[in-house]
């Protein structure tokens, strides 16, 4: 029998395929716990529909990451911190802190866990720090420091 996945089966199939299982397997256990549909001419293309439905979206999202990146690869945050001999900051400057002064200041919102900070800012200048926006779209941010 053929069935549409709704939900990932570990050893059978993942969510949205469509397999041929055991008649039993299928009515028995299958559709009966909802992990999956019998797949009639309905049922595929309402399948049909739902992934172009989810296709369309992944490209808005796209394209919307893709004009987030233009804008912040143009953009500097100015920090200020106290600062001791040699241009090394009292403290550091963090991930949040830099999502915070975009938010305030240039009234966009990125997540502080989407910044691919390894270590926080502990020196005055410019810094360039990467922010992950959507699978392949990496945009740089520049991070202006200065001495209180």
């Amino acid at each position: 029998m053929k069935v549409i996945f709704l939900k990932d089966v570990k050893g059978k199939g993942k969510k949205g395929e469509i397999k041929n299982v055991a008649d039993g397997y299928a009515h028995n256990f299958l559709i009966k716990q909802g992990l999956a549909v019998e797949a009639t001419t309905s049922s595929m293309s309402s399948l049909e529909a739902q992934n172009k439905k989810q296709e369309k979206l992944a490209a808005e999202e796209l394209a919307e990451a893709k004009k987030l990146k233009e804008k912040l690869d143009q953009i500097t945050v100015e920090l200020t911190a106290k600062a001791g001999e040699g241009g090394r900051i009292f403290g550091s400057i963090t991930s949040k802190q830099i999502a915070e002064e975009l938010q305030k200041k240039h009234g966009i919102k990125v997540d502080k866990r989407k910044m691919e900070l390894n270590d926080a800012i502990r020196t005055l200048g410019h810094t360039k720090v990467p922010v992950k926006l959507y699978h392949d779209v990496t945009a740089t941010l520049t991070v202006h420091v200065q001495e209180v």
